[in-house]
């Protein structure tokens, strides 16, 4: 009874900081026979009057006109009482949309994108409002296997404020979460596994523990699977606030590599020297490159091919990537790299530079 009792109060605190996104967009509508409810990229249907029928993208239809119509919703939560929104960045990701934030107390207001975060999952949106009710950030570094935790999000885009319950099922997790329709994926690392029910919608809302504090942001399920959600551990997002602050964006360092991490596995499969480091090679979009010209990577002579061993005498392999290693240090910090290339081992340096 007594946990219960915490819950309802956790969950009474958290709430009136809990607001719903609407994604609204213009797109061309004709008039027409029934037709079946279109379902936007969160897979919520959309209001069908009967008469209206909304085209695949890039048809023509002679009488077209266009009509905002809502193509999604999602979740986030308010971090500062002049409007400061926490969310997911495929939430907001689409930058010919707009965004219609709605807050538990039933105001609308118009949601302005301030910067989406080039490496992690996060994006901070703004609305213009004073005295907003906020949420109180944790410490994501010290969450534990199997404690409680609650989330409060947008389920489905059609229900607000929907509470689920549950457990840390595991941490360190990386997934794999696609951005947008576009096929655009994004690889996310130490991310929190909780059996918390996280439904479409609920992306970017919070991931509370029992003293009410913020611990994650609500991120990505995985479909077909029951009970597997994941979430962003807050402190990464806590870095992107004091950037926002400070700087009005946010600032994230680049090396400018496309690499492998190497593992026995692959040192047997392709008779590499070594079974650790980072093979900087480029991947199978057309166009792309291993290493980005005029990058911090580029400006050292890092090649194609070459295998970074060691980052200012940090190992590099599967448990301590290259990326892991970068998102440590800051803009301007100079870094030397220990690479191999074909039989020779050799010392580089480039100083980080900051990620557009």
């Amino acid at each position: 009874m007594e946990a219960e009792k915490q819950t309802i109060e956790v969950v009474k605190k958290v709430s009136p900081a809990v607001v719903s996104i609407v994604i609204s967009k213009f797109m061309p509508k004709i008039k027409q026979m029934p037709f079946l409810p279109f379902f936007g990229p969160f897979g919520i249907p959309l209001p069908n009057d009967g008469e209206e029928l909304i085209p695949h993208p890039g048809e023509q239809i002679p009488g077209m006109k266009e009509e905002k119509v809502k193509i999604g919703g999602g979740s986030g939560f308010i971090v500062h009482p002049d409007g400061l929104i926490l969310t997911n960045k495929h939430v907001v990701f689409d930058t010919d949309a707009d965004y219609t934030v709605v807050t538990n107390e039933g105001k609308e207001y118009s949601g302005r994108v301030v910067s989406r975060d080039p490496i992690n999952d996060v994006a901070v949106i703004k609305i213009e409002a004073k005295g907003l009710p906020t949420v109180r950030l944790g410490n994501s570094d010290k969450i534990d296997l199997g404690q409680t935790v609650i989330a409060i999000g947008n389920a489905l885009g059609l229900f607000t404020n929907t509470v689920s319950k549950g457990i840390v099922s595991g941490l360190g997790r990386k997934i794999s979460a696609a951005m947008g329709q576009g096929g655009e994926m994004e690889h996310l690392r130490d991310v929190i596994q909780t059996d918390v029910a996280i439904n479409q919608g609920n992306s970017g809302g919070p991931l509370i523990d029992l003293d009410g504090e913020v611990i994650g942001i609500n991120t990505a399920i995985i479909f077909g699977a029951q009970n597997i959600g994941f979430s962003l551990p807050i402190n990464w997002a806590k870095a992107d606030l004091e950037d926002i602050i400070k700087h009005g964006r946010i600032i994230r360092p680049f090396i400018g590599l496309r690499y492998v991490m190497l593992n026995k596995a692959l040192k047997d499969k392709y008779g590499l020297a070594v079974d650790y480091g980072a093979l900087v090679i480029k991947d199978h979009v057309p166009g792309a490159e291993a290493v980005l010209k005029d990058s911090p990577a580029d400006k050292a002579g890092v090649k194609e091919n070459d295998i970074v061993l060691e980052i200012n005498g940090n190992k590099l392999d599967e448990k301590n990537e290259m990326a892991d290693i970068i998102q440590k240090l800051k803009v301007g910090d100079e870094i030397e790299m220990s690479v191999m290339r074909k039989d020779q081992t050799m010392k580089l340096k480039t100083v980080l530079e900051e990620r557009k």
